[in-house]
């Protein structure tokens, strides 16, 4: 049997995700992708985590992922719905071949990748409130995040932020950044992973158009949030 077999949401896709596996433990032997790499960890904390948003995108849709690094929760998502089309938006250059030669091995026509400043990007009228949904993981506190995320997304569409315990906290802390970007909170969507503890998915609502000026660039995303 297959390790990832033994994993609900991996079992149907478990060569594709064992291929995925063997790629980023030997890709991060020459530089930094991760410092989660047993094979348990790598399913729960890295696959199965990301898989948990899967069914918060809708059929057919248009995904932008923002500080793609080691391709989560993109990939894995990408690996069980063909029928969405991803933007992994990744600056690093390493880190870029790295998701482009993993989407290549697992066949996965459905993933694109711009080695960009998410800041830069996002005034590009080609990629600026173009897709419907935009993600997110490991990035940034909210308020921050927001900033990063929200010109790329469609009025009516929906940002997903992978956060841990401290999702309260950075919610409060960003209802200026939301209210100025034109985003709201929809929903929060709590999981298990079991001895790893509970992870969330804060569901953002575009509801409005972010004003041209944002997001503001020269690193003031992170030095002074909204």
């Amino acid at each position: 049997m297959n390790f990832f077999e033994n994993y609900q949401l991996l079992s149907e896709n478990s060569d594709k995700f064992e291929r995925f596996y063997k790629k980023l433990v030997e890709t991060n032997e020459k530089f930094n992708l991760t410092s989660v790499t047993s094979k348990e960890e790598v399913a729960v904390k890295h696959f199965v985590d990301s898989l948990n948003g899967a069914e918060l995108l809708g059929v057919d849709k248009t995904v932008c992922e923002v500080g793609s690094g080691a391709g989560f929760p993109s990939l894995p998502i990408a690996v069980k719905r063909g029928d969405l089309h991803f933007t992994l938006v990744e600056s690093n250059n390493k880190k870029c071949s790295f998701l482009k030669e993993t989407a290549s091995e697992l066949g996965l026509e459905n993933v694109t990748v711009e080695c960009a400043r998410a800041e830069d990007l996002a005034k590009d009228k080609k990629f600026r409130e173009s897709f419907d949904h935009v993600i997110a993981r490991a990035v940034a506190r909210t308020n921050t995040l927001s900033e990063y995320l929200l010109p790329f997304l469609k009025v009516g569409g929906t940002a997903l932020l992978w956060k841990g315990e401290s999702y309260k906290e950075e919610l409060e802390e960003s209802k200026n950044a939301l209210a100025v970007l034109g985003g709201r909170v929809k929903t929060v969507k709590e999981y298990s992973l079991g001895e790893y503890g509970t992870r969330y998915i804060v569901v953002i609502e575009k509801i409005k158009p972010t004003p041209a000026k944002y997001p503001r660039g020269l690193g003031k995303e992170r030095k002074c949030p909204l």
